[in-house]
């Protein structure tokens, strides 16, 4: 069972410039340079994550030339709220973009999903010799009441969606494998306090709060032992390592033939470091993307991608990794060729 890629779709929010925005959201002014984003987008108030979403899936599927009867799977990766709880934001966007004869699936592991988001789809494509045509979307949308753009995140957080019409027996942007590693021991590091069952909002409770600082709340969450923090670092290097060459070991890839890695779109120094661990060169990364648009929860990697072949800079035939550390703790990998 092979699929690949046919076309991208794009719905990004507004830009904004990081020196002009970032006092509304933080003191720490050092430290948002230091990180060295350009811009980041913000949709306006009243789009919400599906509305996002619809507009990528349109994109995409007008630009493959697909009719969204012709859809046979929606698959919905998010990695924040959708505009209400006891709600299902996948189906929203399958009936918003008119897909009906489409089952709708919801993939909804933080930062991992997008890149996750591919196995779901190879999964349904297997167990559905019928099913030929999939849309993936990735979608990221700031509720800022609980999420502080350049505090609740190593990042500055994006609003967006980025979609990509899959279909089977396509050669193109082909899917080879998927990896993940997940240890829940570290699933408790951060959450939202408020407005889930274990206290929900009440006129005691009326406020559900506002997602931490990470590195705060790992701190926090190791009892301040900088030894133990070391060691989380290290394990979170070990294992983005270790997910990729799963990937490989099971496409029957070498691993030294991937020379392109797109990662989350991490702060400069951030995506230098991965790019030493990974053994490319930074140019062969999402660096360049990542500064210039900020970070899209689980759609920075099909946005990286979507561009980079629009640019020509993934030369056909290559093998292409896609990575991820998500919140849970997952690390995912997605190997693609070109």
């Amino acid at each position: 069972m092979t699929y690949g890629i046919a076309a991208f779709g794009y719905a990004l929010g507004e830009p904004c410039e990081v020196e002009e925005h970032a006092p509304r959201y933080t003191g720490d002014l050092k430290r948002i340079r230091d990180w060295g984003y350009r811009r980041f987008h913000r949709a306006p108030d009243g789009v919400g994550l599906t509305d996002l979403a619809e507009r990528a899936g349109r994109d995409a599927l007008e630009r493959a030339g697909v009719a969204a009867d012709e859809v046979d799977l929606v698959v919905l990766a998010m990695a924040d709220v959708p505009e209400y709880l006891y709600w299902d934001p996948a189906a929203a966007t399958q009936a918003k973009l008119g897909a009906l004869r489409a089952e709708a699936l919801l993939v909804n592991q933080a930062c991992s999903s997008g890149v996750m988001g591919f196995d779901a789809a190879a999964g349904k494509f297997a167990t559905h010799p019928d099913y030929r045509t999939a849309l993936l979307i990735t979608v990221n949308r700031v509720c800022e009441q609980y999420w502080n753009r350049m505090e609740s995140s190593t990042a500055i957080t994006s609003d967006g969606a980025v979609a990509a019409v899959l279909r089977r027996g396509h050669e193109q942007c082909r899917w080879l494998a998927t990896e993940v590693i997940t240890d829940g021991r570290w699933v408790d590091v951060a959450f939202l306090p408020g407005g889930g069952a274990a206290r929900p909002v009440t006129p005691e409770h009326p406020d559900p709060g506002v997602l931490g600082n990470p590195v705060a709340l790992m701190d926090a969450f190791l009892g301040g032992d900088l030894r133990a923090k070391l060691r989380f670092m290290r394990l979170t290097r070990d294992n983005n390592l270790a997910v990729l060459a799963a990937a490989c070991r099971r496409a029957g890839v070498p691993v030294e033939d991937v020379r392109h890695v797109l990662h989350m779109n991490g702060t400069a120094d951030g995506l230098a470091e991965a790019a030493r661990d990974y053994g490319v060169p930074l140019e062969r990364t999402n660096a360049a993307i990542a500064l210039e648009h900020g970070h899209f929860g689980c759609a920075d990697q099909l946005l990286s991608l979507g561009r980079l072949l629009e640019a020509g800079a993934l030369p056909a035939g290559e093998p292409v990794a896609l990575t991820s550390t998500g919140n849970g703790m997952h690390w995912a990998c997605t190997l693609l060729r070109v």
